[in-house]
Order: structure tokens, then C-alpha cells, then sequence
């Protein structure tokens, strides 16, 4: 019997009792970060609130902060779900300036939230390339919806460029910024550009 390998960049099939432990590690990880606060997450507490060995963490995650971006990549892919399908007007639905200011207070918010965990991820919890693209690739969209000309892809980053967490936390914590003011303006910034 001839059996393929997977291709390079296929993962190889997850076996059913490793996906049940993946999810219940995530899950374990997610209510401990939610109920105790990022810094009392272990890979000790996760293990024991999973019903897992520690070596089972430790082979599927590498480390703390690969289980730290591991939980931010799940809550990634929900917000991501709820820009793609969610209710309006973040999701589909309303008109594209509604959407896009949706966007950006979303993204705003959904980053400060989860500042802790994108440091408790490290290097391995910064915004992946995926994650980029996909807010540019929206926010182009939008802006193609909203008639804007020029060069889409730059306007994009731009736009987007303030809410990064880095100067996020900069206006926040260091400046004591009023997160309303920062999305006040965000949304000036975005009208000026769709003029």
C-alpha cells in the first residue's frame, strides 16, 4: 500500500485525542486568563485546569508565550469572524463608513483588551503578518466602497497605523489619553482621508 506524504507546507492530520486536548488546553488557558489575569497563568495551572500533563503543553506549544499566542490567535480568528459575518456594523450590513469607524473602535478596544496577552506572547504573539494583511486588506475594501482614490494599500496602513498597540499603550498609559478621545480621533483621521 502506497501512503502520500504531506506536502511541505501541510501540516500533518491532528489526531483526535491531540485536538481534544488542544481545544481544552486553549479553553483552560482562556478562562484562567479571563478569571486570574495573564501573569498568573502557568504552564503548571493551565496543565492542572486542562487535565493534561505538563509535557503535553510543552510538545504542542514549545513554551509559555506559544501558548500565550496560541490563546491571542484564537481570539484573533473570533474578532476576524465578527468583522467577516458578526452583526452590523462591524459585520456586513451597514454602509461603509459606519463599518469602518466600527472597525477601528473595534480594533482599538480589542487591542488594549488584550495588551497583556500580546506581551505575554513575546516575539511569537506579535501581530502576525496574517492578522496584518487582513485589517489592510479590509480597510481597503471599505475605502474602495467609500469611492476613495489613491494608493489604497498605504492609505490603509496609515490609517491603521494609530491603533497598533505600541502607540496605543503610548497615548494611554504614558499620555492618559481618554480611550473615547483616541477613537474621537481615529475617526477624524478617517474622514479626513475619505474626505
Amino acid at each position: 500500500m502506497t501512503r502520500l506524504l504531506p506536502l511541505a507546507n501541510e501540516p500533518a492530520p491532528e489526531r483526535a485525542d491531540a485536538a481534544r486536548n488542544r481545544e481544552a488546553i486553549l479553553a483552560a488557558a482562556l478562562r484562567l486568563v479571563e478569571t486570574r489575569g495573564v501573569d498568573c497563568v502557568t504552564m503548571d495551572t493551565v496543565a492542572s485546569e486542562a487535565g493534561v500533563g505538563k509535557g503535553t503543553l510543552f510538545r504542542r506549544f514549545d513554551s509559555r508565550e506559544g501558548l500565550m499566542a496560541a490563546v491571542l490567535n484564537t481570539s484573533e480568528t473570533q474578532w476576524q469572524a465578527s468583522v467577516i459575518g458578526g452583526p452590523a456594523p462591524l459585520g456586513p450590513g451597514a454602509p461603509p463608513m459606519e463599518r469602518l469607524l466600527a472597525f477601528g473602535h473595534s480594533r482599538l478596544r480589542t487591542n488594549l483588551t488584550h495588551a497583556s496577552l500580546i506581551e505575554a506572547a513575546g516575539r511569537a504573539g506579535t501581530q502576525s503578518v496574517a492578522a496584518m494583511s487582513f485589517a489592510n486588506m479590509h480597510v481597503r475594501y471599505l475605502l474602495r466602497e467609500l469611492g476613495v482614490d489613491g494608493d489604497l494599500p498605504l492609505l490603509a496602513s496609515a490609517i491603521l497605523a494609530p491603533l497598533e498597540l505600541v502607540v496605543l499603550q503610548q497615548q494611554v498609559d504614558r499620555e492618559r489619553i481618554p480611550v473615547e478621545r483616541l477613537e474621537a480621533g481615529w475617526d477624524d483621521l478617517v474622514r479626513r482621508v475619505v474626505g
